[in-house]
């Protein structure tokens, strides 16, 4: 900003572990988003060291960072990102089609994670068809698709109703479960209850890094 450096995060050290479900809070400026596009591989940091299942992701090149991106972490965001003109199934299969898979097993891969989000009955619709919480459905599978190491959930029940966010929040519960590990970006404090830990930033610094006890499945 002019002459002046701003930091968007200051020595910020932080190690999560495979399986774990953080939920990364924060007030506006307080460094949340861009630290959640350094775990993302969205963007590099200027200096330090990011090490991703053993591997040095911050000094790779955009292409490497893209395939990373595709193999190793799925997204879920606040305004679904839906390709309007393809149907649930081939959004959700898209992410196959820029890792190689043939038609066959990407549409049999598709149908399997749409199943196990609760879409089996809606893979033929577009999503101007489909509830937001239906959408937001699509978003995970699709996020899910790869089987990546992480999902990556920025204000992924931002545009949903109440008890549509615990349905979406209890799917993400049941990711865990299976093995992902789950990063989730919120301000909303029901919401962060659901993870195992919490970490709060302010002024690009943490604040607190605590263990959480998640609110029971439905609450």
């Amino acid at each position: 900003m002019g002459d002046q450096l701003i930091s968007a995060l200051k020595d910020v050290s932080l190690s999560i572990d495979k399986n774990e479900y953080v939920a990364l809070m924060g007030p506006s400026g307080s460094g949340k988003s861009t630290l959640m596009n350094i775990l993302g591989c969205l963007d590099s940091p200027t200096s330090g060291s990011y090490r991703l299942n053993n591997t040095e992701v911050s000094s790779m090149t955009d292409d490497q960072l893209a395939q990373v991106r595709n193999k190793e972490i799925g997204f879920v965001f606040q305004t679904f990102n839906l390709l309007p003109r393809l149907t649930s199934l081939e959004n959700v299969a898209l992410p196959l089609v820029y890792a190689g898979w043939s038609s066959k097993d990407r549409k049999a891969r598709a149908e399997e994670v749409m199943a196990m989000v609760g879409l089996k009955e809606r893979m033929t619709h577009k999503p101007n068809e489909l509830s937001g919480g239906q959408r937001q459905r699509v978003a995970i599978a699709r996020a899910l698709v790869n089987n990546p190491s992480i999902i990556l959930a920025d204000e992924p029940t931002g545009n949903l109703d109440t008890k549509t966010s615990y349905d979406i929040m209890d799917i993400f519960e049941q990711i865990n479960k299976k093995g992902n590990t789950v990063i989730l970006v919120t301000h909303e404090e029901d919401i962060a209850k659901h993870a195992r830990r919490v970490m709060r930033l302010r002024d690009g610094l943490i604040e607190t890094d605590l263990a959480n006890a998640p609110m029971a499945s439905g609450a």
